[in-house]
């Protein structure tokens, strides 16, 4: 089994851009879980999760690289991560949703199962919180329309009583620590890949 991660900073890894940190990436701690899951229930399946993301990558970078990074490396899933960039930019969710179901369809066409996932939130920046939420409603909406796994980083990661980045997950507001990525590394097992795994071994 294959799984492309696809994204841009949080996908790396990155925890912002400074060496007080190594970089950490929750596609480590999954395929990590993955294999210690297989090895417990004695299964014969195998796991590989690739990572490819691009610190300061849009949206529409992901979607012009596509066809490379996915449909090349011949995926059977692709967890598709995007969008913090965007909006750092200011564009329009509205257009972020647009790239971002343009690859959920992509894959689709190619019998590659897309993973939609919402985009974390953000510390010390409060007014670039409601666009996130906003965006976020659009992918769940698009990948229950498309009947596609969605996985909420936003509220594996998020502080409830405030919608921020929780501190305990945070290096720089933008970018998640060690922990964070661990913590978004267990959530999306729990929530999706650990079912999945155990479908593949009856």
């Amino acid at each position: 089994m294959k799984i492309v991660a696809l994204g841009d900073s949080l996908t790396v890894g990155e925890t912002g851009f400074s060496d007080s940190e190594e970089s950490a990436s929750y596609t480590q701690y999954l395929e990590t879980l993955a294999k210690q899951h297989l090895t417990s229930v004695q299964s014969g399946v195998e796991v590989n999760v690739l990572n490819r993301g691009i610190n300061g990558d849009l949206t529409s970078g992901m979607l012009e690289r596509f066809s490379r990074d996915v449909v090349d490396e011949k995926a059977d899933y692709v967890v598709i991560l995007g969008g913090a960039n965007d909006l750092g930019w200011g564009f329009d969710p509205a257009m972020i949703a647009h790239n971002l179901t343009a690859m959920y369809d992509a894959a689709l066409n190619k019998g590659i199962v897309a993973v939609a996932c919402s985009v974390p939130s953000i510390l010390g920046f409060d007014t670039l919180i409601p666009p996130r939420l906003h965006l976020n409603r659009m992918i769940r909406t698009e990948a229950d329309k498309r009947s596609i796994p969605f996985v909420d980083f936003f509220a594996a990661t998020a502080d409830p009583r405030n919608n921020r980045l929780s501190e305990d997950y945070s290096a720089d507001g933008l970018h998640l620590n060690t922990n964070g990525y661990q913590q978004m590394g267990k959530y999306i097992f729990d929530k999706w890949l650990r079912a999945l795994l155990d479908q593949h071994t009856k």
